[in-house]
């Protein structure tokens, strides 16, 4: 699929989904009514009709806010086109499981989506099953690993300055604990 023609054949609905899902856009409901009505007149072709019709559908006083005002719609339809937050849901517990004890996991997102499914994944490995209260808990309810990063790891003022894609960039790293019976 692609993204012209997600923009030509979703409904409204789909449209406003992914914008609001994948892009985080606050405006989705707007900016997806907006590409409907423009598809009518003609398809979409070019990235630059696509910016305009974004542009009219935002209010001007958001336009001049958070970067410009079509990434976030841009942002939207490559995850939808390329699949890559669910590739990636399917990736970490699979990734995680294949480690043998005292491997290391490391995943370097670029938005916060990729970090929100890295970070909730890590955490649910990284934490036991067993009840609160314990005062020891058993082996088989111990966390099968441990957090290498605290939080997520952020580049440099200086790194970011010299590289600015690495400026939305987070690191997370977890290691397989050893089994122990």
């Amino acid at each position: 699929i692609t993204a012209a023609q997600v923009l030509n054949t979703y409904s409204t609905a789909d449209l406003t989904r992914i914008l609001r899902a994948y892009g985080e856009e606050r405006f989705a409901d707007r900016i997806a009514r907006r590409i409907v009505a423009e598809r009518e007149a003609a398809p979409y072709e070019t990235s630059a009709r696509l910016v305009t019709t974004i542009d009219e559908a935002i209010p001007a006083a958001a336009r001049h806010a958070g970067g410009h005002p079509a990434k976030r719609t841009f942002q939207a339809l490559r995850i939808e086109v390329n699949g890559g937050l669910t590739a990636l849901e399917g990736l970490l517990p699979a990734a995680l499981d294949a480690l043998a004890p005292g491997g290391r996991f490391a995943v370097l997102a670029y938005h916060s989506l990729e970090d929100r499914l890295v970070k909730r994944s890590f955490a649910a490995a990284t934490t036991d099953t067993a009840p609160r209260g314990l005062p020891v808990v058993p082996p088989e309810h111990r966390a099968r690993f441990m957090a290498l990063t605290r939080g997520a790891e952020r580049p440099s003022d200086a790194e970011a300055q010299i590289n600015p894609r690495a400026a939305s960039a987070r690191l997370r790293a977890v290691e397989r604990r050893e089994v122990q019976a």
